[in-house]
């Protein structure tokens, strides 16, 4: 039987954590487009903070290797594709990069290779849109005869140094028995969790975009609830903590809701809906409610600043202890602020500059006094030691803005959270 070889093509936060394991059991070699980042990651540097580093450079000496050419992954017989799946300007599905990486894989196919697809989609996408394409490009090859599908929704979060790829359990599935035997093989190796067999390649499109269309309603539930509370002048966080003292309450925070996973993939969902005549009345609901959540903080920002005042923004990237600005909602505030004539300098432990935007480490800035304070993405290292580093710059009368509710039992003057 012919040895397994495997390229993971798209080295991000999904597919570096994934070739970097699997290459503990397989040959594997990490393709990507970008130049800069295939040089950074053969350094043993990896900017998304994903992975150990020393491991990362140790795995290079063994059976680990990264390229920007196709060429390099022509000897593989298994490709697993971890490109984006963002969306457009209109909110709908974009599949560019997709298309290109199976254009890329299908020049590429021998009789017998797999093909398996980690990107989040809609149902039917991996054998209506992917399929063809490697078709398309291969040498007269046809998919489900002379090679095969598979599919495995990524499940990573990023800066859950928890709930790992090595720990977390994974859904697999494919289009043959003989494949489905494969990506069990492949993916328990991968992982000391269940590694699930779903009952198709459908059921397990399905099982991942569910997954955050439904995590995206109970946080726009709850942001709805918050926008209640403000207007009744109670805290929503004191009405959760005395809700979850019932034992099936679940325990969802208000916030705001970006990133490139849960504000995204439930557009994918609706998608696929109103293309089979159902209207995703729901789905599309909380997404409008959580997408509005900027406007909302920031008019609330508004009514307690004059305009013209200065105001220190704290985290800019989507979510705690990540470098990525990806569909931020914390930039998107900035940006709302901005045009309301609010003067903005911002600080972020993994962003040095921002067009537009004035920095905290300028040290012209460092002894600057503001009469408001956002602390919008609450990293770690914004939190040690906040009241000396960051609340000592707010003004007496200034006011504290703690959108997450970090500092809610503190007693801080002038202060305000969903």
């Amino acid at each position: 039987m012919k040895e397994k070889k495997i390229a993971v093509l798209g080295l991000g936060y999904v597919g570096l954590p994934l070739a970097l394991q699997l290459s503990l059991s397989y040959n594997v070699v990490g393709y990507d487009i970008d130049n800069t980042r295939i040089k950074e990651l053969r350094k043993g540097i990896d900017k998304t903070l994903e992975v150990s580093e020393p491991l990362l450079k140790k795995q290079q000496k063994n059976s680990l290797f990264f390229t920007t050419c196709s060429k390099d992954i022509s000897d593989c017989n298994f490709y697993i594709a971890t490109v984006p799946t963002p969306i457009d300007v209109r909110k709908k599905p974009d599949f560019f990069a997709l298309k290109k990486v199976c254009e890329t894989i299908g020049k590429l196919l021998t009789y017998g290779d797999t093909v398996i697809f980690e990107s989040t989609v809609y149902p039917g996408a991996t054998e209506e849109i992917c399929g063809p394409i490697l078709e398309k490009f291969s040498k007269n090859l046809k998919a489900g005869k002379d090679f095969f599908l598979g599919y495995s929704p990524e499940r990573v979060n990023p800066g859950d140094k928890v709930h790992t790829i090595d720990k977390i359990n994974k859904v697999v599935s494919g289009q043959t028995q003989k494949v489905e035997k494969d990506l069990l093989e492949i993916y328990k190796n991968l992982t000391s969790g269940e590694v699930y067999l779903a009952k198709s390649i459908k059921v397990a499109e399905a099982s991942k975009v569910i997954e955050n269309a439904q995590r995206d309603i109970n946080i726009a539930f709850i942001n709805e609830v918050a926008k209640i509370c403000t207007k009744v002048n109670i805290s929503s966080y004191d009405v959760l903590e005395a809700s979850l003292t019932k034992w099936n309450f679940l325990n969802f925070e208000p916030g705001l809701v970006g990133g490139h996973c849960i504000g995204v993939d439930p557009y994918y969902l609706a998608e696929k809906a109103k293309s089979l005549n159902v209207q995703p009345e729901v789905i599309l609901s909380g997404r409008n409610t959580n997408d509005n959540m900027v406007k909302f903080v920031g008019k609330e920002i508004i009514k307690k600043l004059p305009s013209d005042s200065s105001c220190l923004f704290l985290g800019v990237t989507f979510k705690e202890n990540v470098p990525d600005l990806r569909n931020s909602k914390s930039l998107e505030l900035m940006e709302y602020l901005d045009k309301q004539n609010i003067k903005i300098t911002f600080h972020d432990p993994f962003i040095d500059q921002l067009k537009g935007f004035r920095s905290l480490k300028n040290k012209n800035l460092t002894k600057k006094k503001f009469d408001g304070i956002v602390l919008s993405v609450p990293h770690k290292k914004i939190l040690l030691n906040f009241k000396q580093n960051f609340l000592s710059l707010l003004k007496k009368e200034g006011f504290f803005f703690d959108v997450k509710g970090k500092f809610r039992n503190n007693k801080i003057s002038n202060y305000w959270s969903l």
